[in-house]
């Protein structure tokens, strides 16, 4: 084999040329790219590249998900805000204070939102618990009497009517696929006086619990709540929670007095099975036990000396009995001091107390029981009444 030296030479020098040369241009086009020039600038924003002090630096697109994020924001509120109102709730009685004499009772102010074209809206049961009369005020100005025609007898929230059509209403969504993390909007009459006030936050947690108050001084003992950092303000309660999307997920309902940006709303789930109910039956009916109780906690358990750490212990505060008369408890044999530990396979905690379990069923269901009684473990078999308002 003959072989051509003069042929590889000159290939071999022309391809070292070309690595030269290829990297002289690249040497310049960098130089060009870091220069003030306009014309690296414009190619520097077509790649997305930003120059900070004179060093290039890859952009992150910070910006743009800035600007998408507000966008999904301002659209969301005005596509609820539309439909959320201010209640005021006024009451006709009088009330004896020590030293002033008899007063009015004051004013409270609280948030609704339109979940029917005809006037249903939906809010907070400790809103309008002490109010006999009800103003709402739209969010274009228009303000209409409002009547009360259903509480929810285990949970606060209420639906109230007013008289009118063609009104915006809000979209239902889906509160059982929050997730924690996940971006909301609260939207609500601010202090009683700034209406519409829009704050933005995260879920914080699911499944808390909470003891909103009435200016009755009424509680309510809620569990199964969202959490957020949502700014909440006193005349926030009855308002929505809303995803970006513009959906409603969340009642805004109580908020923690003693730290900051902590607040509580009911999942909306609960509020679409009060709108089933009313529909089919004018009321709001939920299943019924007939019991008082304690949730166990483990420092309840430690205080009382209690062989268990969870579960809903029948006793009252005040002495009196714990099983209602005549109720499905009674008929089924419950007694004071019992402890209910499971409602069918669900455990009983303070999570997931005896009242959030059963408002899984309906009137009518047979319910299993497991009781601690007397150090022993017994199975009871309740059939669920209903009550309703």
């Amino acid at each position: 084999m003959i072989i051509d030296y003069k042929k590889k030479w000159w290939k071999f020098v022309v391809g070292v040329l070309a690595v030269i040369i290829i990297a002289f241009a690249g040497s310049l086009w960098t130089l060009y790219m870091l220069s003030g020039t306009p014309g690296g600038a414009k190619i520097r924003a077509a790649l997305g590249i930003n120059t900070i002090n004179g060093i290039s630096v890859q952009s992150t697109r910070t910006d743009k998900i800035v600007v998408e994020e507000s966008s999904a924001i301002i659209d969301a509120s005005k596509k609820v805000g539309q439909a959320v109102v201010s209640i005021t709730s006024t009451s006709n009685a009088n009330r004896n204070v020590f030293g002033l004499g008899t007063i009015k009772a004051p004013e409270v102010s609280g948030t609704g939102f339109i979940v029917t074209s005809d006037g249903l809206i939906a809010t907070n049961k400790h809103v309008i618990s002490s109010g006999d009369t009800f103003t709402i005020t739209t969010a274009e100005g228009k303000t209409y009497d409002g009547k009360l025609v259903a509480k929810d007898p285990t949970n606060d929230l209420a639906l109230l009517k007013i008289e009118a059509h063609g009104l915006p209403v809000v979209e239902i969504g889906d509160s059982e696929s929050v997730e924690v993390g996940q971006w909301v909007i609260a939207i609500g009459n601010a202090l009683g006086e700034l209406q519409n006030t829009v704050t933005v936050g995260v879920i914080s947690a699911t499944e808390r619990s909470a003891q909103p108050s009435d200016t009755e001084g009424n509680t309510e003992s809620l569990a199964g709540l969202f959490q957020t950092d949502a700014a909440i303000n006193p005349g926030n309660s009855g308002g929505p929670l809303v995803t970006l999307s513009g959906q409603v997920i969340g009642i805004n309902t109580a908020v923690a007095g003693n730290a900051q940006n902590i607040g509580f709303a009911i999942p909306i789930i609960d509020m679409k099975k009060d709108l089933d109910s009313y529909t089919k039956n004018g009321k709001i009916i939920q299943p019924y036990i007939g019991v008082s109780y304690q949730t166990i906690t483990k420092a309840v358990a430690k205080s009382y000396s209690l062989l268990v750490e969870q579960g809903a212990w029948l006793v009252t505060g005040d002495g009196s009995g714990a099983i209602a008369a005549n109720s499905p408890a009674a008929t089924a044999g419950l007694k004071d001091n019992d402890i209910i530990t499971k409602v069918n396979n669900d455990d009983v905690t303070e999570k997931t107390p005896l009242a959030e379990l059963v408002r899984k069923y309906n009137p009518g269901d047979k319910i299993t029981l497991k009781v601690l009684r007397d150090k022993v473990t017994q199975t009871v078999v309740l059939t669920l009444g209903s009550v309703g308002q």
